[in-house]
């Protein structure tokens, strides 16, 4: 478990506390003493002494706390070690001061421990990196596992020298790699993850993975192989990775880091020689690393989880999420309605000023030469002390200048009342001063901003809004300021995003005139004009400017002034912002109507001395200090340099930030080492204040004999449903809080309950503390809505009456009021999370991270907690900075502790943890983390974490319940519901073929050509078009049909009728001719795609594949072909030797074959069609002559075609649709084509259409992937096409040869973009065919225009139609297929039952048809499933007739449209291929969908292909950027796949442009994708697991 454990208990639990000690056996003891003696003489090497002192404990250590006895296991050597090793003593005080003490309690960091015990270390996935995307690049970075506790500082380990060598380690006699050895062997479960070996250069893993609950020993052979494994790598590897130790089964193998050579698809790369491997569903071999730790991941997902938090509400056809339902057990709040708290009434001081700047002029003119304000420069010494002489001149001057000197066109700039920004830098707070009372005399306005130091600071621009929105034209700044601002070209100041245009006015003393001597400022009375604006931002991190009125400064300065016990000219030292807030309020405003001295202390100083504002209270003796809890911290740690300081003089150190539940560690920790300097405990007076209602409440100095201070301990369950309960039992998940002082004076403060209507809360129910006083904000300037809200809320009992007329303002501070009138707060609403109906404090869960030891990994202070909503709850997200020394598996570790902690101390599970390389995350202006700006870099997908852990499964409790299969309906009840409800049955056909029969004899499609070849010898049949755009080769009827005599006089000789014949021809002429050739030497061709020459790897064995299947006797193919089948390279991928003959046909003799082969009967076989489908089955269908003449005359009548016509052809000639257009229509119906082939496409991405232009053609067929070329290669040069008259208004239909759903986004883009080329948008259609049918729809030239329907995605998932309106939520656009060929009918059957379905029903397309194939000729990969494809009858109604079935789903519908015939039209719409279908939570998923959303979710992705694994969703998505963006998809990912589709993403795969693999149909091969996910073939950049 803690591998790192610097403190904290296991440190305690393992080494013989007094009170275990006294439990071990005397001679125990003695022999302890023994050890401990030899060790330190140095007799006995430290492996030695824990190894002996382990077996001496090993039999007590078990009962020691009841920890559970696995968790010591590995950490009897740690503990151990940390008890002796000299080092570790004095570094232990600096060790643990390095967390962040502002969130820290010893309690809380005990809880923590604790609660991550009661775990047994969860074994998690870990997830892989390539090298590239690591943080840390250096090689020593790579460190083995820690065994001291020595302090951070000393950094990553170095490790030098083999493996096997004995280096000194660190403070050790021996290297700790036999300590390693027995973690390996004792299955321990100190390494949570799986060993990321791509962090390690070369590293080989060696995976020992035991059973993940079993810590027994491994079975003795796979520990002797690890280790010998181990050993044999020792010399080989300088950079050895720590062996891991993973949950899967009990087998160990061994695997490199992916070697440099292709692969064979299938086939596990990686060192193979003993490993049991895993087979993939398709049998094939899979690599064990993904695969091992997809089992981790389900071994983490079985866990039974907490009890559910919902219960579901299911109704089947909406899919509604389910609905939370309270705990009837969760607490509820018992107390009475609290009653208003009210302060105590407002003093009467009778020489109290009229106003502010009233004060000012008093001070200035009666007491010049007072001090009012101190600046101090980086070195803490002082620059300047202000006098209120001084301070009064120059605002006079100021003010002067600003109302008389500044004009356009003789217009004064300014006007009372305008508002004015002032610029000023945190360490010049003179003039921040004076430019603030300057305003104030000339009765403007000041919006104090921060410095933008860049153009795109974080919340800048939110800024820029407020200046607008406030119409602010000018800015106030210094010098020293205005020069160091982004200059634009001009060299003036560059206006910043979202900035309106400023004047920027310089006020240093050379700047401003001095008035005359009549002109005096105007002092008026307090009255309710605005006198400042001070900026808020808000959670969204929208940006609000607060106006507080002159009666209300001048109030809430009398207030504080009472309050405080302030008295004239006394020193105060002020660390906060002079700007806002506190620091504002005591050390410009209340300190100048006390003539009190300030001594400010800028940011800049405390970083480089954060003592500086205990030396200045030294020095100045100051009575008064305003702080916040960071301050106290940093000087905490810096304190042990500093001996000579007294803070005696301290009678209030008020500490700003007290509503912050986890300042009381830090005023703890801070009592405790400065009560012996001076500090007296009664001085420490937190306070609790916001914008909007300035000082809330405030414990009053030791002099006013007020109540001691309060403490309350509250069980965060508790909180968590806005109840107090003090808690007693239960010690880790508690809330140490204290109290914030009594209400202000002249104040008036209730609790309401947070949302809905202002209740006035119980007092034991935690609320929104509400004030009503004269000395709060006034309202959100410009936003009337929000200030109704906020600032005039009427708190109600529950009776519904107000509980007094006065208006109240919310001061989004959650608190309570406890005994003795003390205000105690739990919360900001800021960082409010509720989760599930319960509310979770941003603070406490960062507490809660940073308990979690070690603290090696990521910086203090620098967490983000929030939360994002994803499916209609909030999720919580951490985002934490990375040290840049932590090792990945050491991240990990300390993530998934994180994960455990938060889960077990606030019982709510984390969304996403990331991990953002160091100083990455947005800053706020001093210090801390802009947590708006994460959140929204987090949802844009520009975070750029290093390191992801999502856990939706856990924490994604609302999903709906997985679909129960309800029992079928039978066949009969459907048809009968389907009339009852008036329904057609729904069936479809084509035109009726039959009447069109000649009644001639049946004409065989090689007589058709040799009937040609006689008749129109020189007509045209062919024209194939190269790259360049010329004719690369042509071919009239007579040459085709000398072509074919010799190929058939070649063959006749020497094969017998009826042999296969494989044709591996590139696209062209000889593909043609060949193919004619072996039809009418009586052979049966079989067309083949030729290998890829530059990737031979992949190719070739589909080739080799396709000819062992088909029983090829024979290859017929070109010279160059030839040569390919048989180099050396072939060899590499393929066994050449098994090759059946190899015929060359490029010089074939002029030989007329002897006589032509006649089939007996039209019923023959003519040719296989073979296809690898996007499932990766490899099936071959049988073509019947009688079929093959059936597909020409259906497609000639469609498409009208004749010899007079020319269609253009940009299609793969190898099967399918694109191989009959290509080889068989021509031949049949005597038109001419004009084939292009796609792969010249590559080269020339305008050759298509130019070709159609240039012939004017009417017809022409491509497929998606040329389609996709022509959008992206050509989208941008339309213009450049019209210039060279490229014109497509001739073209009447364009069709895409498809067998899937027809991808609309695609066609519309197409049709967009090249309408400007004359592009009718009627023009583009889809076709439709399968394997048993290869063309079911064709749109054709006749006929109505493809209609598109939109169904509702959540239907489908329960095969369901259901039409919507096109924009609705959850639609789905579809359009149809094409019209129904002529003989063709279409039926659409229930996958389960088989019976008939009625119109617009989703269910299986079957189809019966002249030119169905006639049988598959064999499937190679699933036989069995595919018996019945080609005769299947349905179960009901026509019992009779024979269909095919198709493997797609779809529905007929019948339109409003008349086709040809005059019918009504019925139009086919295909959803998708049933073999494709994802089957999750009982609910059918098509892939395309969840892709949709997926690429839609972030700009770098570029393709996407999702697939399942042992029920887990697998995405991998293509990133098309930069990698450091490869982790932020993740998130993304998995948000919009739970939004949209309801599913959790299991895991997370990103990977380079083009690793997804596509065929030629441009149709995406995802289950090859999984193979080579499985076998580890990918070399993803990122692969998440998500828990």
């Amino acid at each position: 478990m803690a591998e790192r454990t610097t403190s904290g208990l296991l440190t305690m639990m393992l080494e013989p506390t007094p009170a275990v000690a006294m439990t071990l056996p005397a001679e125990v003891r003695e022999k302890l003493a023994e050890l401990e003696l030899e060790l330190s003489e140095g007799d006995i090497t430290q492996k030695g002494y824990e190894k002996k002192r382990g077996k001496l404990l090993a039999p007590y250590i078990p009962q020691i706390q009841g920890v559970d006895p696995s968790l010591q296991i590995d950490n009897r050597i740690q503990a151990s070690s940390q008890a002796v090793l000299p080092g570790s003593k004095h570094n232990k005080s600096r060790a643990s001061n390095t967390r962040d003490e502002r969130f820290r309690s010893d309690l809380h960091t005990e809880a923590v421990q604790a609660a991550l015990a009661k775990y047994k270390e969860r074994k998690m996935p870990m997830p892989s990196k390539r090298r590239s995307v690591l943080v840390q690049s250096s090689v020593e970075a790579c460190t083995p596992p820690d065994t001291s506790s020595a302090s951070e500082d000393e950094g990553s380990l170095r490790r030098q020298g083999r493996l096997a060598t004995s280096t000194p380690y660190q403070g050790h006699g021996h290297p700790a790699v036999e300590h390693w050895f027995n973690r390996v062997i004792q299955g321990s479960s100190t390494s949570s993850s799986a060993s990321s070996t791509s962090s390690h250069p070369g590293g080989r893993s060696v995976t020992t993975t035991t059973n993940t609950t079993a810590h027994a020993a491994l079975n003795a052979n796979a520990a002797a192989t690890a280790l010998a494994d181990l050993m044999a790598h020792t010399q080989l590897d300088n950079h050895s990775a720590p062996p891991d130790v993973t949950g899967l089964s009990e087998r160990s193998s061994l695997h490199a880091e992916r070697p440099q050579v292709a692969s064979v698809r299938g086939v596990s790369r990686g060192y193979n020689h003993h490993t049991s491997v895993m087979e993939t569903a398709d049998g094939v071999p899979v690599n064990s690393r993904v695969s091992s730790k997809i089992q981790q991941l389900l071994n983490t997902l079985k866990r039974p989880k907490r009890p559910p938090l919902r219960e579901f509400f299911v109704d089947d056809f909406e899919e509604l999420l389910g609905v939370q339902q309270p705990d009837p057990n969760q607490p509820k709040p018992e107390g009475q309605q609290m009653s208003p708290l009210e302060g105590e009434p407002v003093g009467v001081v009778n020489k109290w000023p009229p106003s502010l700047p009233a004060a000012l002029q008093r001070w200035g003119t009666t007491q010049p030469k007072s001090p009012c304000l101190t600046a101090l420069d980086n070195s803490g010494k002082p620059v300047y002390t202000l006098t209120y002489g001084k301070l009064w001149t120059r605002s006079q001057k100021l003010a002067y200048t600003l109302l008389n000197k500044l004009s356009t066109r003789n217009e004064p700039l300014l006007m009372p009342g305008d508002r004015v920004a002032l610029v000023f830098p945190n360490n010049d707070p003179v003039m921040f001063m004076v430019a603030f009372y300057g305003c104030l005399l000339a009765e403007l306005v000041p919006v104090p901003i921060e410095v933008p130091l860049t153009r795109k600071d974080a919340g800048s621009q939110q800024i820029g809004f407020l200046l607008g929105s406030c119409g602010v034209t000018l800015a106030l700044t210094t010098d020293a300021c205005q020069k160091g601002l982004p200059k634009a070209q001009t060299g003036e100041v560059a206006t910043f995003k979202g900035w309106p245009r400023l004047l920027w006015f310089v006020t240093d003393g050379k700047h401003v005139v001095k008035p005359p001597k009549d002109w005096y400022p105007p002092i008026r009375e307090a009255s309710n004009d605005i006198a400042y604006i001070e900026y808020k931002t808000s959670k969204e991190g929208s940006t609000m400017g607060i106006t507080v009125s002159h009666s209300a400064m001048l109030a809430h300065c009398h207030a504080l002034t009472q309050a405080c016990g302030y008295t004239e000219a006394e020193t105060i030292t002020n660390v906060l912002d002079f700007k806002r807030e506190a620091g504002l309020w005591h050390g410009v405003l209340t300190s100048v109507m006390n003539r009190m001295h300030v001594i400010s202390i800028p940011y800049s100083l405390m970083k480089v001395n954060p003592l500086s504002w205990i030396q200045k209270v030294h020095t100045y003796k100051a009575r008064v200090a305003v702080v916040k809890s960071r301050d106290m911290h940093w000087s905490l740690l810096a304190q042990r340099d500093q001996r000579d300081i007294s803070l005696s003089s301290l009678r209030m150190l008020i500490v700003a930030d007290g509503a912050n539940p986890w300042s009381i560690s830090s005023c703890d920790a801070f009592l405790n080492v400065f009560q012996a300097r001076g500090l007296r405990p009664e001085v420490i007076c937190p306070c609790a204040s916001s914008s909007e209602a300035m000082t809330v409440a405030i414990r009053r100095p030791p002099e006013m004999s007020v109540p001691p201070p309060g403490k309350a301990v509250l069980s965060m369950g508790g909180l968590s449903h806005s109840v107090i309960r003090v808690d007693t039992e239960e010690k880790l998940s508690v809330l140490t809080v204290q109290d914030v002082g009594q209400v202000m004076p002249g104040a008036v403060v209730c609790v309401v309950r947070v949302d809905g209507t202002p209740y006035i809360c119980q007092t034991d129910e935690v609320g929104e503390i509400c004030v009503s006083s004269g000395s709060t904000g006034v309202a959100y300037y410009g936003l009337p809505g929000m200030t109704k809200n906020v600032f005039e809320t009427i708190p109600v009992v529950s009776s519904g009456l107000p509980i007094s007329d006065r208006p109240f303002t919310r001061t989004s501070l959650l608190g309570f009021v406890g005994p003795d009138s003390l205000v105690f707060v739990v919360g900001k609403m800021d960082g409010l999370m509720v989760v599930s109906g319960r509310r979770h404090n941003a603070d406490d869960v960062v507490a809660t991270a940073l308990a979690v030891e070690p603290m090696k990994f990521v910086y203090r202070g620098r967490i983000a907690v929030f939360s994002v909503s994803v499916l209609h709850d909030e999720r919580i997200v951490v985002v934490a900075e990375q040290r840049p020394d932590a090792s990945e598996e050491d991240s990990f570790q300390w993530m998934s502790r994180v994960l455990q902690a938060i889960d077990s101390i606030h019982q709510v599970g984390v969304y996403c943890l990331a991990l953002v390389p160091a100083n990455t995350l947005p800053k706020a202006p001093l210090g801390g983390i802009h947590i708006s700006e994460t959140k929204q870099r987090f949802l844009e997908g520009a975070l750029h974490p290093c390191n992801v852990l999502m856990c939706p499964h856990t924490c994604v409790t609302n999903l709906p319940k997985p679909r129960q299969k309800q029992p079928e309906v039978s066949p009969a009840s459907m048809i009968v519901g389907n009339l009852v409800a008036g329904k057609r049955i729904a069936q479809a056909c084509g035109r009726d073929v039959a009447q069109l029969e000649d009644n001639e004899q049946f004409l065989y499609i090689q007589d058709v050509l040799q009937w040609r070849a006689q008749a129109t010898p020189d007509h045209p049949l062919f024209l194939v078009l190269n790259a360049k755009g010329t004719v690369a080769s042509t071919a009239s009827c007579l040459q085709l049909h000398k072509r074919a005599e010799r190929v058939a006089a070649a063959l006749m000789g020497r094969l017998n009728t009826g042999d296969h014949v494989a044709l591996v021809y590139p696209p062209g002429i000889d593909l043609i001719a060949t193919f004619y050739g072996c039809l009418y030497a009586g052979c049966v061709p079989v067309t083949v795609r030729p290998p890829h020459p530059q990737n031979l790897a992949t190719t070739l064995p589909t080739v080799k594949m396709i000819v062992e299947v088909s029983k090829s006797v024979c290859i017929l193919t070109t010279q160059a072909i030839t040569k390919l089948l048989k180099s050396k390279e072939a060899a590499a991928a393929v066994d050449i030797k098994s090759w059946p003959m190899v015929l060359d046909t490029d010089d074939l003799p002029r030989k007329k074959s002897p006589q032509m082969y006649k089939p007996p009967t039209p019923e023959m076989l003519a040719y296989l069609d073979f296809s690898v489908s996007t499932t990766g089955i490899l099936a071959g269908v049988k073509m019947s002559h009688a079929a093959t003449s059936a597909l020409c005359r259906s497609i000639k009548l469609q498409c009208e075609l004749y010899p007079s016509r020319q269609i253009a052809i940009c299609l793969d000639p190898y099967c399918g649709l694109g191989f009959a257009l290509w080889c068989l229509c021509s031949v049949y119906s005597g038109h001419q084509s004009i084939l292009v082939p796609p792969l010249e496409l590559e080269s020339n991405a305008s050759l298509w259409l130019a070709a159609v232009s240039q012939y004017k053609v009417r017809v022409t067929f491509c497929s998606y992937s040329v389609m996709e070329m022509c959008t992206k290669g050509l989208g941008s040069q339309t213009e450049a096409l019209r210039l060279r008259n490229v014109n497509l208004s001739c073209v009447r239909t364009c069709m895409v040869v498809a067998e899937e759903r027809p991808r609309i986004a695609l066609t519309q883009s197409f049709s967009k973009i090249f309408k400007d080329l004359g592009l009718s948008p009627r023009a583009v259609s889809t076709t439709f065919g399968c394997r048993v049918n290869v063309a079911i729809c064709l749109q054709g030239t006749a006929g109505p225009d493809p209609t598109t329907v939109y169904v509702d995605m959540r239907a489908l998932r329960h095969d369901r139609v259901r039409l919507v309106e096109k924009g609705s939520p959850h639609s789905l656009p579809l359009m149809e297929s094409g019209k129904i060929l002529p003989g063709v009918k279409v039926i659409i059957a229930n996958t389960e039952t088989k019976g008939p379905l009625g119109d617009s029903h989703l269910g299986e397309v079957w189809v019966s048809s002249p030119h169905n194939a006639t049988g598959y000729y064999t499937v190679y990969g699933e036989e069995a499933l595919h018996a019945d494809h080609f005769n299947t009858k349905l179960s009901f109604g026509d019992t009779q007739s024979v269909w095919a079935r198709t493997g797609y789903l779809g529905f007929l519908r019948r339109t409003e449209l008349t086709d040809a015939s005059g019918e009504r039209h019925d139009a086919l719409y295909v959803v998708g291929s049933l073999d494709e279908t994802l089957e999750l939570r009982g609910m059918r998923y098509h892939p395309i969908d969840i892709e949709t959303s997926v690429i839609r979710s972030h700009k770098s992705i570029a393709e996407c292909a999702v697939f399942t694994w042992t029920n887990l969703l697998v995405v991998v998505v293509e990133l098309e950027g930069s990698e450091q963006e490869a982790l932020d998809l993740v998130a993304l990912v998995t948000n919009v796949v739970l939004e949209e589709h309801y599913l959790i993403v299991g895991v997370v795969v990103v990977v380079d442009p083009g690793v997804i693999p596509i065929n030629s149909r441009g149709e995406k091969q995802r289950m090859h994708l999984r193979d080579g996910f499985l076998a580890d073939q990918l070399d993803p950049i990122y692969v998440a697991y998500n828990m």
